[in-house]
């Protein structure tokens, strides 16, 4: 499918919305200090299964967000973002970890952002 020029360029807008988002989950897991910094030793290896080994924030630093910055910038979205709803099941699920509930409204927000991008939804 063909877009038009104001499609592409409604398109642009909403990816460099998602970007900005991306920046704002950043700086919320590191108001939180759930960010590791440079000097702590590297996550282990990607052994093929969705964590990895790591915990769901530094899955976030280490996977999500470098591959979401990247998608947004190449405009080459997966078919689906359900980061919202991971955030959700790993911290308002069974029982509710309340500084956490910021940072699950901003992966939300994403994935809205996403599906605006991916199917013009608005």
């Amino acid at each position: 499918m063909t877009l038009s020029r104001e499609e592409r360029e409604d398109r642009q807008v909403v990816l460099d919305q998602m970007l900005v988002q991306l920046d704002l989950v950043e700086r919320e897991l590191r108001c939180l200090g759930w960010w590791r910094d440079d000097t702590e030793p590297p996550p282990p290896a990607d052994d093929g299964k969705m964590f990895a080994g790591l915990s769901f924030p530094h899955w976030l630093q280490y996977k999500f967000l470098p591959h979401a910055r990247s998608a947004a910038r190449a405009d080459e979205l997966p078919t689906s973002s359900q980061v919202g709803l991971m955030a959700m099941r790993q911290y308002d699920y069974h029982s509710t970890v309340s500084e956490a509930l910021p940072l699950v409204g901003l992966l939300n927000e994403f994935d809205r952002l996403f599906e605006r991008a991916r199917f013009g939804i608005h």
